[in-house]
Formats: structure tokens, C-alpha cells, sequence
């Protein structure tokens, strides 16, 4: 296949479809033409059943390759291509077996030259389909299973690429809506035990029918694709709360008693409700910071802020990476006024390191250590560097401990890192912000921490109450903690054999904490659910089943079981560590069985066909174009400009600096800020809010871990003021000299506060510190501090 292929590109979005669908060929000429698609959508489980008629409109022949992107949320159990007489069919084998296969198919390279392609990242299906002659058809047969995401109003969404809409012309004509129905049939069935309330979708579509008295289940078509080429979003809405939902399966009669397939399975979703309150100290989070070591000069600024912004109680760690890793602390430190004045003594430490990237390592040795319980884990990365052949192995770690944490990534620079960036933060329900600039580095990072410290569910236990002689045996486990505007749904395998058939109901209690707060919600759902011979749950509990099993080291006894999984994976054709994709071409009429493991076709008949991990990258536009590029080209001169084997120097003037024993405030403050005087060439506007920025920063130094700030003359340099000048308008004796000063820099915080809206974090200390100092009269300092800085802050900042 040559590489000047073309392909169909799909914008990205959340879910499955985030990267896209890409059906390769040689030339746009093979087109979409019909489309058959049929969706059953159960609470927050979708099961899709789809066919695609592509067909080769030129008069010569074009090689064509299906792509099709996977992650965790999404089992692709069935995937085959027929042309003419002949059938392309993927399937799975184990993978030494596969291993042997695929070394005896020729062609192989026709899948190589995806590793470089420049924007499809991550793991995609990929099978070759051979030559399509002219004016000839190829069908595409396509099924999966998804975890659909949920929506902040409570919605389950379903997604469906524009690129798989067959075409329509001239769309106000009667002709073509008659043409499209002709080419599209789009399918939905909806189910649920609480009740399908109602959908919305960007396309036009046939009237919500109900199929059921109790609305439990319904019915929609689409009329038409969504207008303007956009992709199909569609929004289902559940009736009354759903804090908790249960998706119970049958067992497949033909599989053996005991395997996963021999047992019922049921998924519980968890949404549960989190009020917003304050959080108390012993239930604040693990807050990480990890920084590239190529990006020291931002830390300074975006440490700074970050570190001032956490609140007493809440446990810290910063750690830099480059080829290799360093931690400031051993293990995590709580948060006090001492362990925030080392760290932030020691953000000049972060040495530039232009070398490798060993992410992998550093995380591995977070994972590594013990959760601190009760408390979320959550890593802000700042990362410019490209992790190159590891990615991989970076997300499967991330995957393997995405319930335990929760990930804010910022890529920089070239953005070399942005895929693997945004799939880090979306599998760990993060946030994934793209860096333009210095400035947009510290604001955004606190930006994330403003949603990082919102109030979450903690402490999450799942109670089973079912008939006697029935028990539950987890798949996978709730999480330890749930994020507000998230769910988590968990999968598990029912035993044995109820003594009274006739109780056909089970029951599943949910416990969680917010803050001091506990919560409990039960859900009753039947044993005897409606026969679906698709086994969508199980599908989803067999792949987390095969990953818990990659992961745990099993014992001889546990190998058995093994073996009986994966045996049942390959019939359900579930992909995991232990399988590897085959593709066989076949004609027609040819009937074969894939029982015996020990059958191999002819390589003749063996297609190229793999999953495989691209390691593209997507562009990304930068705001402030110019700023960014004058910014690298110092950062260049200055590093070209230092004579690293000088080191005699560098020893000489460390030690005079350290003679001088300045506070951690001063340091940062005498470190040469990111923004000083050496940007007073630029244009007036810029410099002025970079002076601004300046004396921000000042301030923000001088502030204490509890928010307060003391009277010092640093402190009023910082405010334009002068220190006889601040004493001597106190409003009396009585005022504490550090609560003045701390109304003073809460005034001046929120006069600037259209320049730095995420100050709130600070601003937010200072006043629940001043709250806490029950003899200060805060209207009367509030009016001194206005007259003083010569603005005006109402008393209601104080209820920030």
C-alpha cells in the first residue's frame, strides 16, 4: 500500500470515536454508500451492530485499509469484509499461536507505515482489505460494546462520527431525504429499569416511541444525518435519580457452570450525588506535581503558585523528570508552613535537563507507593518532551490505576505530547490544557486546582443482599473514590444456585462520604432479566477480567483459570494481553470452524491485521504565537550561552548566595523571575502587565500557608506603598499588625482580579483566615485599605 493513501479525517471528541474512524484507500474515490446501524442502549452499556457499503467509483482498482480506533471503554468483538465472493474475517488467537501466523502473512509492511503516520495516535484495529476492482462493493461488518460517558445534566451520550453517514446532496430537495432513507437506516433501542424520560439528538429522527406500559424501554430512528457534517451526538435521559443502576445478564446456556460466561453478570453504574461542601483537613487530597525539567524556567512561577494555592491539611509532593527522576520528599509531606517554605526554597533547584524522558519510571514509582487513605491521589504533569517508544507502556500503567487517581496534564512546547497528554487525562477523568505561554502555564495549572479541590466521594463500599444460596464475586472493584461529575461502573460475576426459585430479585447498597457527610443508596434489580444473546454485559466484564488476570501474578491453580477465560474470550472475540488479531480470507462458500487451537490456514489465505500503537502526533495552534517563539529563542541563547563545564564558578557563586541565608519568600523573589525587566522592549501593553504579573508574584510569595500575610516592607514595595505609609493608616492599635497586612494584600488581590481571576484560591485563604480572627473589624480595615490603595473592594469579598 503506498503512502500517499487517503484518508477520511474524523474531529475529535470525547468517547470512542475521540480519534476517529479512518477507512484508507488509495484515492477519495471509494465512497460511502450505505449505511445500516442498529444500537441497543441499556442505562450507561451500548451494543452496536453496524454495517458499511463502501464502493470503488473510479475505473481502476484501489487498495483499501479499515482503521479503527479502541480504548478502554470499548470491546470491537466482530469485525469482517466481504467483497464478491470473498470474506476477510478478524478473530483472535493466543498469542504465541498468533505470533507464528502472522510471521507466515506476506505484506506485513502494509501496516508498518502507520507507526509514522502524522495524525492517528494510540491503539487502533487495523486490517488490510486488499485491492477493490472498479464499480465493486466492500461491506464492512462492525460490532462493539461501549461504556457510554456521562454528561453534566445526568445524560448517558452515544456518538457516531459524521464521516460514517453516507453523503447527502441538495438536502432541501424531497428527492434526497427520499435518497437518504434509502442509504441510512440508524436504529436505536432504549432500556432502562428506572424509566426512559426522553433524548436529545442533532438530527432529524422519528418520534420517541415507548415499548413497554412502565417506559422501560423505547424506540427512535433517524430520518436524516446531522446537518452541516457534524457527528450524531445523542443524549438519553433516565427518570428520577440514578445515584445507582444495574444492568443484570443471563449466562450463555452453552458456556460451562462456573466460567464467566456460565454465570449471570451484572454492571452496577455509580453516580453518586456530592453537595458541595468543605471539605474537612483529613479528608483533602494527595496532590503531586510533576515537572519536566526542560521547562525549570516556568516552574518557578507555576510551582509557586500551585504550592501557595494548596490549603493547610492536604499532603504535597513535587517531583522533576527529564532522563532521570528526583522527589523532593521521599514520600508525600503534609502541608504546614515549614514543609511549604522548604519546597519552596527549592524550586531554583530543578536543574535543565535536555535529555531523555523517563515518565515512565517516575510513574511507576508514584503507583508504587500506598494511597493515603481517604485522600485522592491527583498529578499535575507539565511535560514538553515526546515520551517516543513508551507510550504504551504509559498508558497501560495509567489504565491499570485509573480508579486510583486522577491525572491534569499540560503540554508544552511543541506539543509533542499532547495525544498522550489528553488520553492520560481522559482515562483518569482529568483535564488535558494545551500551554500557548509562561502566563498561561501558572493560571491554568491553578485553574485545574480550583476543580481539583472540589468535594468528592470517598470512602465507596458496595453491599450485596441476594436469595440464599447466591453470591457475588467482583470483576472489578468500586473505586476508592468517585470525582463529582463522574461514575464508575464495576462488574460482577453471580454464583451458585438461588434455594427458592421463585425470589427473582436481588438488592445492591451504596455507601459513600462527602467530607463528613455519609450517604447510602439501595437498589433492588431482578436475577431473571430479558434474554440477550449478544452478552454485551459480559463482554465488558471478560475484557476487565483478562486485564486483572495481565496484571496479577497467578498462581498454578489461577492459571487454570486463566486458560478457561481466555478460551472463552476468543468465542466472544474479546481482545486482552493474552490474544492477538488474525485475519483470514476465505471465499464464501468455504465452511470452516476455529475449534481446534492447533489449526492453522494457509498463509495464502492470511490477511495483515493487528493492533497496533501509533505513535503520531496532532498539531495544535498557539494563541500567542509570537510571545511563544520569543520566549524559546531566549530560553536557546541562554542555554547556548552556558558553560556547563564551568562548574568552579557555578560552586563560588552558590555558596555566596547561600552566605546570605535569604527567606524562601526572598529567594523566589531574587531568583530572576520568569518576567523582569529584561521584557521591556516589548510593546507598552505587554510590558505593563508584565510588570503587573511582576509584583503579582511578589505578593503571592510573601503569603503564609494559612493565607495571612505579615507587615513587611517587601510586602508594601510589593503593593506601591511604603511601609510608614501602611503603619501609619492602620486603622488602630488594636489591629494586628499581620491582619492589616492581610486585608491590604485581599484588596489589592481583588483589584486586580480581572488580570488573575485564579487568585480565588488565594484570595479564599486569606479570608477564611481573617474569619478565624474573631477581634479584627474587618468593614473598618476594608475602608483604611480602600483609601489606601485608592480603590474600591466591597465587604462581600470577605464571604469568598
Amino acid at each position: 500500500m503506498r503512502k500517499s493513501g487517503i484518508l477520511t479525517k474524523c474531529y475529535m471528541y470525547r468517547g470512542l470515536f475521540q480519534r476517529g474512524i479512518r477507512f484508507f484507500s488509495s484515492s477519495p474515490e471509494v465512497k460511502l454508500e450505505v449505511v445500516t446501524v442498529n444500537v441497543t442502549i441499556q442505562d450507561f452499556i451500548a451494543d452496536v451492530v453496524s454495517e458499511l457499503f463502501f464502493r470503488n467509483t473510479q475505473q481502476v482498482s484501489k487498495e483499501t485499509m479499515f482503521i479503527f480506533p479502541v480504548d478502554s471503554h470499548t470491546v470491537v468483538h466482530t469485525f469482517y469484509a466481504t467483497m464478491g465472493d470473498t470474506r476477510i474475517e478478524a478473530m483472535l488467537w493466543e498469542k504465541e499461536e498468533a505470533q507464528q501466523l502472522c510471521n507466515a502473512t506476506s505484506g506485513m509492511e502494509n501496516l508498518r507505515y502507520l507507526q509514522d503516520q502524522w495524525d492517528l495516535w494510540g491503539p487502533f484495529f487495523a486490517c488490510f482489505l486488499g485491492t477493490l476492482p472498479p464499480n465493486r462493493e466492500v461491506a464492512i461488518s462492525l460490532c462493539y460494546v461501549q461504556e457510554l460517558p456521562l454528561q453534566p445534566d445526568g445524560a448517558a451520550q452515544f456518538c457516531w462520527p459524521c464521516e460514517l453517514f453516507p453523503p447527502v446532496y441538495h438536502i432541501g430537495l424531497l428527492s434526497s431525504k427520499e435518497e437518504s432513507s434509502e442509504k441510512l437506516h440508524f436504529s436505536i433501542c432504549l432500556k432502562s429499569a428506572h424509566g426512559v424520560s426522553h433524548i436529545n439528538i442533532n438530527s432529524s429522527h422519528t418520534p420517541l416511541q415507548y415499548t413497554a406500559p412502565d417506559q422501560t424501554s423505547a424506540e427512535v430512528s433517524l430520518k436524516l444525518p446531522p446537518w452541516l457534517q457534524t457527528d450524531l451526538k445523542l443524549l438519553v435521559y433516565y427518570r428520577g435519580s440514578h445515584t445507582l443502576s444495574a444492568v443484570a445478564e443471563r449466562s450463555d446456556p452453552k458456556a460451562p457452570p462456573g466460567s464467566l460466561l456460565g454465570d449471570p453478570a451484572v454492571m452496577v453504574t455509580l453516580t453518586p450525588s456530592i453537595p458541595k461542601v468543605a471539605p474537612s483537613p483529613g479528608h483533602l487530597g494527595e496532590f503531586l506535581f510533576l515537572m519536566d525539567r526542560s521547562l525549570f524556567r516556568d516552574a518557578q512561577n507555576t510551582l509557586l503558585f500551585l504550592l501557595k494555592s494548596l490549603p493547610l491539611g492536604c499532603y504535597f509532593n513535587i517531583y522533576s523528570f527529564g532522563a532521570t527522576f528526583k522527589a523532593f520528599y521521599p514520600q508525600s509531606v503534609e502541608y504546614t508552613q515549614g514543609s511549604m517554605d522548604n519546597a519552596v526554597g527549592r524550586i531554583s533547584s530543578i536543574c535543565p535537563d535536555l535529555g531523555g524522558c523517563d515518565l515512565l519510571g517516575l510513574l511507576r514509582s508514584i503507583y508504587s507507593t500506598p494511597l493515603l487513605h481517604g485522600r485522592a491521589r491527583q498529578l499535575f504533569i507539565f511535560i514538553q518532551r515526546k515520551i517516543s517508544s513508551e507510550e504504551e507502556a504509559v498508558m497501560a500503567e495509567v489504565y491499570r490505576y485509573r480508579d486510583h487517581h486522577r491525572c491534569f496534564c499540560f503540554p508544552t512546547g511543541r506539543c509533542d505530547s499532547f495525544n498522550l497528554s489528553q488520553a492520560m487525562a481522559l482515562e483518569t477523568k482529568g483535564e488535558c490544557v494545551c500551554i500557548h505561554s509562561k502566563m498561561d502555564m501558572a493560571s491554568e495549572a491553578v485553574k485545574c486546582l480550583q476543580r481539583a479541590l472540589q468535594p468528592l466521594a470517598s470512602g465507596i463500599s458496595l453491599h450485596w443482599d441476594l436469595p440464599p444460596g447466591l453470591e457475588v464475586s467482583m470483576i472489578r472493584k468500586a473505586p476508592e473514590m468517585i470525582f463529582q461529575g463522574h461514575k464508575s461502573s464495576i462488574y460482577a460475576q453471580i454464583h451458585g444456585q438461588a434455594q427458592d426459585p421463585a425470589v427473582g430479585e436481588g438488592a445492591v447498597t451504596l455507601q459513600y462520604h462527602v467530607g463528613s457527610q455519609s450517604f447510602s443508596y439501595t437498589l433492588r434489580f431482578s436475577l431473571s432479566p430479558s434474554s440477550n444473546n449478544r452478552l454485551p454485559v459480559h463482554r465488558m466484564a471478560m475484557m476487565h477480567l483478562l486485564w486483572k488476570l495481565a496484571w496479577e501474578r497467578t498462581s498454578r491453580a489461577e492459571k487454570d483459570v486463566q486458560h478457561s477465560e481466555v478460551k472463552s474470550s476468543i468465542s466472544l472475540g474479546i481482545p486482552s494481553p493474552f490474544t492477538s488479531s488474525v485475519a483470514v480470507s476465505m471465499k464464501q462458500r468455504d465452511a470452516w470452524q476455529h475449534d481446534s487451537a492447533m489449526f492453522f490456514f494457509p498463509s495464502c489465505n492470511l490477511v495483515p491485521c493487528q493492533l497496533l500503537w501509533l505513535r503520531g502526533f496532532r498539531p495544535v495552534w498557539f494563541k500567542s504565537t509570537k510571545f511563544w517563539m520569543v520566549q524559546k529563542c531566549q530560553f536557546c541563547l541562554e542555554m547556548l550561552g552556558r558553560k556547563a563545564p564551568d562548574t568552579e564558578a557555578l560552586t563560588q557563586f552558590s555558596a555566596s548566595y547561600r552566605e546570605q541565608e535569604p527567606s524562601p519568600e526572598e529567594q523566589v523573589m531574587e531568583d530572576a523571575p520568569a518576567f523582569n525587566s529584561s521584557w521591556d522592549w516589548t510593546i507598552s501593553p505587554l510590558s505593563t502587565r508584565l510588570c503587573d504579573f511582576s509584583r503579582l508574584r511578589v505578593v503571592v510569595a510573601l503569603q503564609k500557608a494559612n493565607g495571612s500575610w505579615a507587615l513587611t516592607t517587601a510586602l508594601a514595595s510589593a503593593l506601591g506603598l511604603s511601609k510608614a505609609d501602611v503603619e501609619g493608616q492602620k486603622p488602630s492599635e488594636d489591629v494586628q499588625p499581620t491582619a492589616w497586612a492581610t486585608v491590604l494584600a485581599l484588596a489589592w488581590l481583588h483589584q486586580y482580579k480581572w488580570k488573575v481571576s485564579w487568585s480565588e484560591l488565594l484570595q479564599a485563604k486569606a479570608c477564611r483566615w481573617l474569619r478565624d480572627q474573631a477581634e479584627v473589624q474587618l468593614d473598618e480595615c476594608l475602608e483604611a485599605a480602600n483609601s489606601l490603595l485608592g480603590c474600591f473592594v466591597a465587604p462581600s469579598i470577605f464571604r469568598i
